[in-house]
Order: structure tokens, then C-alpha cells, then sequence
């Protein structure tokens, strides 16, 4: 019934399988997918006809995590998947990044990847097998998809480089990172690291790269016996109108690219535009000219080719800089008088105002994934609003692109966050962009920095983080740092790379063409280390140590801990003890199940007190020592004394005076306050408390005769 084919291989310590042919067959490439016990479905589908008028490569790319895959049922209340979670966003872009250069230049028809992960063995991250499965599902499709890509995780530990090291060993290691590639090339590195070398970053992408070429022979493999035939597309042949384009506005368009303001050159690229608009593109009156849509082709190949062509030929930037110069940097910190920490970084034409907020444990975000529910301790958010690139646009929720650059800036920073227990706060750090010309993801990593040392949040050390970029041409090649957002659009790689003067904590490369080598790679990464070191010099203008003090309206803090076995003594019945600790005193109190307790406030005063409390609670009493009381309730054979934070003892009728008493009522009223000295525990561990030889005037011990 089934035209069933699969490869499998063992790689890195565990089987990949893929199969294809007996699911999801009506979609024009289909692979079941399994790595150890994890399982992804991967599908690709692509429309026949481009839409009249598509003038952009409808690339959508669909990551989904299904609960039932690790055995878990959602939370909420509909209990249902809803709304792609960060993850899900974060992986789609991860998947999308890689296949989306290999597609043929000019094929503009809707294509639709959707990998779900449909069984998850909390070992193997779906992420790579969903690239993976990506790439084998277009090759097998007969898209005109120049694939397959390999893709893999590469981890680093006592020097040596893990490949795909499982979920739990990755704490331990000095770095995440993820790269994918094709036979010849990379074309994908995603990481997260412990401020490590050139050398070793580096090493671990070419690693990473030789690892996956197995994967790309199987897929090749199973593409030779299951592969549909090959979509026929051929790319619309623009050389005639890019000639008639540059003929007439070339030297407009040079002249516009050597404006050094973006609006201004902008609105000198528009006036060239429209001037070859009205010469070039078909009316009623002249028909047999180009139409608009392959003018729009035409044009921008020609805007590319006076960009790349110049800077090629003359190693000059479109803002007149030097390849490996960096735009003027202003770093300013205190920006904002309330916040906690706050700074405005602004690198050129890029301009990010960044925020530090300090919180407590109940500030932690929740999130809960297929691995089940955990907290997150350090928040980063990123927002673009389309004022910052001077237009008008949608406002609403967070985007992918918002989500994505967040993320990058996120993994940057962590690893120099000082440990949770020396820092006990909740850290939300937010970027709001304000003004964009070229990577306002790294100007949110210096900002961020600077805002976190402002707020005291102390830093191993401050993060600098800067963006590269790539024209090439044949064996022509021009690497170029702080590249400007033009640049972007019509070059090659954009290659950001951060780190602090120790080493690198993140590397993020996206390629538009069929991958770099490794010369390339270390050329950029070399630039781009003494342009991080530039711009560290210049944040060290704005602030060059973490302050000594939180601002003053940032909660105060302190931690403690108690034994495990007095947590209960410090929560009470319901909670009843420390709602009043937090009632009587102002401040807040949390303790985990392991027994550290935070206490925190915005007044010093407050947090004593609650310190005063939860100490007595969990100190324990010495025998022959005295204690001031309360008598909570008397009975007929003697008075129960609340004598040390939550702890009663009684006091026996014979132990209430040195003479003989009638009923304790004669001796004690509730509520009237006695010293007791504690004479040790019966034996079944009740406290047994003593009046006599006490003075109650002065609670000092004294002889039976006295």
C-alpha cells in the first residue's frame, strides 16, 4: 500500500532515521524523522504559479511543539496548543535562516514548511532534526531548491568539542552552538557562549560542519530513489533591463549611494527610481517596454550593483568609511530618572534606549514547554517600533523579527550575569529601538550592558557586540564591519559577533548566498574583534565600572537559608505565619522548596524586622537558658508559655513558684508576659518550662533561698 523508503546512520551516538512515503503523501515532500526517541513530521509544499505581482520570495517556515510528544497536557484553560510559544518562533527562524539563500534566485511561488514535533525523548532537541527534515522534505519535493543542508550542535568541555550533546549535558558546557551548511559551505551559525576565543568558536563551526556530511549523503541517498522530478523553473533573464536601468540612472544612483544620511539618500534613490519608472515601464502609449514587476527586479539588482561594484572597486563604504571602520558611538547611561538602570547607546544612525529592572522571585517568568514548566530569571525584549526607520506601520504583538534579535541579544549577555546567589534578582532588561540604519540588535547588546552596570547589576564583565557584513564577487572580496542597513540588503552575510575583552559570548551568521569557507569566516571574526574592542572603549565613556549601589527606588534584598525541616515552621498552618511576618513587617518573603528564603523591600527597616522574625522561628532554644514569654492558655495543671518565636512550653503548677499554689490562675493570667527558663523535653519531646528561681521583674536567675 505503501511506497515506503528510509536511511538511517548512527551519528554521534545515536540512530537518525528518515523515512518517507507513508505519511502525509499529498504534500509534495513528506519525511517522518527520528533522532533517539525524538520524531518530527517535516512537510514542504509549493505553489505551481507566483501570484501576478509578487514581487518577494513567500518563504514561510512553521515550527510546532504537540504536547503529547513528551506526555504532557497543556496548562490554561482550553488545554489545547495555542499561539506559537518562543521556542516554536525562535526554531521556525532558526529552520528558515539556512534554506531560504538556496532557493533559485528569482523563483517567487508561496512555499510552505511545516515540521511538527510529534515525540519528544527530552535528550534531543527537535531543533536540529527540524532543519534536518526541512531540508530532506524541499530536496524530495522537486522545489528548485539547491539543498540538501546538514545541520548539528556543537558543545565544548574540557577542551574538546561534543557533538549533538544531549539537553542535560549542555549546562555544563562552554557552548551552545548551532550550525548548518551545505556539502561545501556554511550557510547558518546560531550560538551561545562562555567567552571563548576566535580559535575555538572558529573550530567548533568548521567541527560542526564536518559532522553533518553524513546526514547530506542520506539525504541525497534517499533522494535518489524517492525524489519527485525536479519543478521546471527558469529564472527571468534581467540583463537587458538592468542595462537599460543603468544606462539611464547609473551615475544618479552613485551619486545617491555616496550620501552619507540614509533619509537623504533615500529620497535621492527614490527620485532615480522614479525618473527610470517613467522612462522604462509600459503604458498605452508604449507598450513593448518592460512591466512594472520586472522593473522592480531590474532595479534593485541594479542598486546592488553599484553598491557592491564601489565598494569592490574602491574599498569605500556608502557612508565614505574604510571597510573595517566603525560609525561614530555615543554611550550614555542614567538616561532615564525612575528606572532602575538605563542607558542610550547610539552607534551612527542606530539609537536603542535600553532598561533595567530589577525584580524579585515572584517576578520569574514561567515558561512551560514540552520539557515541562520552568522559571527564567533574566528577561530580554526587544522592540522595533516602524517610527525608528521613518515609516508607518502595524502596532501590535511581538514579531518574529522582535523575537529573534531579543534572543541573540539575550544569549550575548548571559553568560556574564553574576551567579543567582551572589545577585538574588529577577533581571528584565527591554530595548526600545529608536532609530535604525544596520544592526540594532547589537546596539541593544551595548546598551543593555551599559543600563544592567547602571542599575549595579555587577557583570563579570561589560559586552560589546558588533555586525558584519560581506561583498563578494568571483575570488573579489571585501569583509566589512558595522555594516550599514543598505549594506544588509544588498550584500552578502550578516555576521554578528559579540564578546567582552575575555573572549566571545555569541555568534549569529546569516548567509544570502551558497555558503562562506572557513577563510572568510576567520578574516570576519579578526575584524570584527578589534571592532568590539573599539566599541568597548567607547561604552567605558559612558560607564566603565558597575555602580557600588542600586538605585534607590530598587528593591533591597537579602538571602538566607534555613534547614529543609523548618520551612513549614516558617509558612505555618495555611499559611498563617508568614502572611503575619509580611504583614507586621512590609516586606516581602518568599522560600523555596530547598529552604533559601528572600526577603526583600524597599527600605532596609523592613527587611531587618522580617530577618528578626524568621530567625527566631528557625533557631532552636537552649536547655538552663531564660526566656521571655507570653501565657497563651492556662489549665488546671498548669499555663502554656509561648516562649520562643512559634514555640509554646508548659509550665507546670509545680514549677510556677517555690511555694505551694492552689490553681495557676492564682499565679498567671492569658496574655500576661513571664520569664521561663527551659528545663529540657519529656519524653515524647514536649518542652517543659520552669517559673520558679526566675525573677519576673528582672528575668534573672536566682537561688531558692533568695
Amino acid at each position: 500500500m505503501f511506497d515506503k523508503h528510509s536511511v538511517s546512520l548512527e551519528w554521534a551516538g545515536r540512530t537518525l532515521t528518515i523515512e518517507t512515503g507513508q505519511v502525509a503523501r499529498q504534500a509534495d515532500g513528506a519525511v517522518m524523522i527520528t533522532y533517539g526517541d525524538t520524531t518530527l513530521l517535516a512537510t514542504a509544499t509549493f505553489a505551481k504559479k507566483a501570484k501576478p505581482g509578487q514581487d518577494f520570495f513567500p518563504l514561510t517556515v512553521n515550527y510546532m511543539e504537540k504536547y503529547y510528544a513528551s506526555g504532557r497536557i497543556p496548562g490554561g484553560f482550553f488545554k489545547r496548543e495555542g499561539r506559537p510559544t518562543e521556542k516554536e518562533t525562535l526554531t521556525s527562524r532558526l529552520i528558515d535562516r539556512p534554506i531560504r539563500p538556496l532557493f533559485v534566485s528569482g523563483f517567487k511561488n508561496e512555499v510552505q514548511v511545516v515540521l511538527t514535533a510529534m515525540s519528544y525523548d527530552l535528550e534531543n532537541d527537535p531543533d536540529i532534526i527540524g532543519m534536518i527534515g526541512a531540508s530532506a522534505a524541499l530536496v524530495l519535493s522537486g522545489a528548485p531548491f539547491m539543498g540538501p543542508i546538514g545541520a548539528a550542535r556543537v558543545g565544548y568541555k574540557d577542551g574538546e568539542y561534543i557533538i549533538n550533546p544531549l539537553i542535560d549535558d549542555l549546562p555544563d558546557s562552554e557552548l551552545d552552538l548551532v550550525v548548518a551548511g551545505t556539502q561545501d559551505a556554511v550557510m547558518m551559525v546560531e550560538s551561545q557562549a562562555k567567552e571563548l576565543s576566535e580559535e575555538i568558536m572558529l573550530g567548533a563551526v568548521m567541527a560542526g560542519h564536518e559532522a553533518m556530511q553524513p546526514v547530506i549523503d542520506a539525504i541525497i541517498k534517499l533522494a535518489e530513489a524517492a525524489a519527485k522530478e525536479p519543478f521546471e523553473f527558469a529564472a527571468e533573464d534581467l540583463s537587458a533591463e538592468l542595462k537599460d536601468i543603468q544606462k539611464l540612472v547609473g551615475k544618479d544612483l552613485s551619486k545617491a549611494y555616496a550620501l552619507t544620511e540614509k533619509l537623504e539618500r533615500q529620497d535621492a534613490i527614490g527620485l532615480a527610481k522614479t525618473k527610470a519608472h517613467e522612462a522604462l515601464v509600459a503604458t498605452e502609449e508604449k507598450p513593448d517596454v518592460m512591466t512594472g514587476d520586472t522593473f522592480k527586479s531590474a532595479f534593485k539588482k541594479a542598486e546592488a550593483a553599484v553598491v557592491r561594484g564601489d565598494i569592490l572597486k574602491t574599498s569605500k563604504r556608502i557612508d565614505g568609511r574604510s571597510l573595517d571602520q566603525v560609525r561614530p558611538i555615543i554611550a550614555q547611561v542614567g538616561f532615564l530618572p525612575r528606572t532602575h538602570g538605563s542607558s542610550l547607546f547610539t552607534r551612527g544612525e542606530t539609537q536603542a534606549v535600553c532598561v533595567a529592572t530589577l525584580g524579585t522571585s515572584d517576578d520569574e517568568q514561567f515558561i512551560d514547554g514540552l520539557d515541562g514548566l520552568h522559571k527564567e530569571k533574566f528577561m530580554l525584549h526587544y522592540n522595533f517600533p516602524p517610527y525608528s526607520v521613518g515609516e508607518t506601520g502595524r502596532m501590535g504583538g511581538t514579531n518574529r523579527r522582535e523575537t529573534g534579535h531579543g534572543k541573540l541579544a539575550w544569549r550575548a549577555l548571559k553568560a556574564v550575569l553574576p551567579d543567582h546567589e551572589d545577585f538574588p534578582y529577577t533581571i528584565r532588561m527591554v530595548s526600545e529601538i529608536t532609530e535604525s540604519n544596520g544592526s540594532s540588535s547589537m546596539a541593544t547588546v551595548c546598551g543593555c550592558s551599559l543600563a544592567m552596570m547602571d542599575a549595579g547589576v555587577p557583570l563579570k564583565r561589560p559586552v560589546s557586540g558588533i555586525a558584519m557584513g560581506l561583498i563578494k564577487d568571483g575570488d573579489d572580496i571585501a569583509v566589512l564591519s558595522d555594516i550599514l542597513g543598505d549594506e544588509d540588503h544588498l550584500g552578502d552575510m550578516d555576521f554578528k559577533v559579540a564578546g567582552t575583552e575575555a573572549g566571545l559570548t555569541s555568534l549569529q551568521m546569516d548567509i544570502k548566498i551558497a555558503g562562506i569557507t572557513k577563510d572568510i569566516m576567520h578574516t570576519a571574526l579578526e575584524q570584527a574583534k578589534a571592532g568590539r574592542a573599539h566599541i568597548l572603549g567607547e561604552m567605558a565613556k559612558g560607564l566603565d565600572h558597575t555602580r557600588d549601589e542600586l538605585a534607590d527606588n530598587a528593591p533591597q534584598m537579602e538571602v538566607i537559608k534555613v534547614p529543609s525541616d523548618k520551612i513549614r515552621d516558617i509558612i505555618g498552618s495555611g499559611g498563617k505565619v508568614i502572611r503575619g511576618i509580611v504583614e507586621e513587617s512590609g516586606a516581602k518573603v518568599n522560600i523555596d522548596d530547598e529552604g533559601t528564603v528572600q526577603v526583600s523591600a524597599t527600605d532596609r527597616e523592613s527587611i531587618d524586622k522580617a530577618l528578626k522574625m524568621i530567625k527566631e522561628i528557625v533557631a532552636e532554644p537552649e536547655v538552663g537558658e531564660i526566656y521571655e514569654g507570653k501565657v497563651v492558655s492556662i489549665k488546671d495543671f498548669g499555663a502554656f508559655v509561648n516562649f520562643f518565636g512559634p514555640k509554646d512550653g508548659l509550665v507546670h503548677v509545680s514549677q510556677m513558684a517555690n511555694e505551694r499554689i492552689g490553681h495557676p490562675k492564682d499565679v498567671v493570667s492569658e496574655g500576661q508576659t513571664v520569664y521561663v527558663k527551659l528545663m529540657g523535653f519529656d519524653d515524647r519531646g514536649k518542652v517543659r518550662l520552669s517559673m520558679k528561681n526566675v525573677d519576673q521583674e528582672t528575668g534573672k536567675e536566682v537561688s531558692a533561698e533568695e
